[in-house]
């Protein structure tokens, strides 16, 4: 008899799931085959395509997938986020209005370049290409040891450069002198397949600086009259978690399964929100402006 077949992906570590707030740090970003194997501790198939990070969208556009992999400081578990750029200014739905990014890595909305506000266009500009609002949002807090304020700070990396795949500045970055460990929301996300229900390991692409954990620890905002509390503030009024907490609870909010506490191992059992829960479903793209 003779033996045929693929070689399977080989991990190693914890395989559970895990739900919670954590605080983590990145330790690989596109990582190849070998850091594959010697950082987080999996041996790729040799017909693995889990390091083919570019491709082409239906548009025919270049598309860059970015993998960050963070691993957190109670269990010592790797996570990873993925953030998906292409080759195209992002628009609205009917193309009323255009995402702008400057050289901080903030975004604004607007019909054109004089409806830009004067705070935003004090540093350079230009036009904001799909996923890289969600990208940067990330990137500021993850290297929150910049300062964003200083005019002579720039965070944006060449676009041209990041469409080839290069991704070496964010690779630099790991261990550096502007990272910082943050706070991350590990969810379950669950998926109808033909043959039921799968659910996976998922992180939430927004993150939280780490000194907000106890924020957390003192205020219950799973609670619903917290949430509706928050719902009735304008904006500027909630504070950094409190628009998070908004925003994870908004019509284009977060569909997984999630707790707003300590992270802790998943219980399916503790999973028994209906099919068209918020919490349960998969997620959603964030909402046009």
């Amino acid at each position: 008899m003779e033996l045929k077949g693929k070689k399977r992906e080989q991990t190693t570590g914890d395989s559970s799931k895990y739900v919670g707030l954590m605080e983590a740090k990145i330790i690989a970003v596109n990582p190849n085959a070998e850091q594959y194997k010697t950082v987080l501790g999996i041996e790729l198939a040799e017909d693995s395509k889990a390091t083919e990070y570019l491709g082409e969208s239906k548009d025919g556009n270049t598309t860059l997938r970015i993998d960050f992999w963070m691993e957190d400081n109670k269990f010592n578990n790797k996570f990873k986020v993925t953030f998906f750029l292409e080759d195209k200014v992002r628009e609205n739905k009917d193309g009323s209005k255009t995402q702008y990014i400057n050289e901080s890595g903030a975004t604004s909305w607007a019909e054109n370049e004089d409806g830009l506000k004067s705070w935003f266009v004090k540093r350079e500009f230009r036009e904001c290409h799909s996923g890289e609002g969600d990208l940067y949002d990330f990137i500021r807090v993850w290297l929150g040891g910049i300062d964003y304020m200083d005019a002579d700070n720039c965070v944006l990396i060449d676009w041209k450069k990041l469409m080839k795949g290069n991704v070496k500045d964010l690779k630099e970055q790991i261990d550096g002198d502007f990272s910082n460990s943050f706070l991350a929301l590990a969810t379950i996300k669950s998926v109808i397949k033909e043959d039921g229900t799968k659910q996976y390991q998922s992180i939430y692409k927004s993150i939280l600086p780490a000194y907000l954990m106890k924020q957390f620890r003192l205020n219950d905002y799973a609670k619903q009259s917290v949430i509706d509390g928050l719902k009735a503030k304008s904006s500027k009024e909630l504070k950094v978690q409190e628009r998070w907490v908004v925003n994870i609870y908004g019509e284009y909010g977060l569909k997984d399964f999630f707790i707003l506490k300590d992270m802790k191992e998943y219980d399916p059992s503790e999973n028994v929100m209906s099919s068209d829960s918020p919490v349960l479903n998969e997620g959603t793209e964030d909402a046009d402006y």
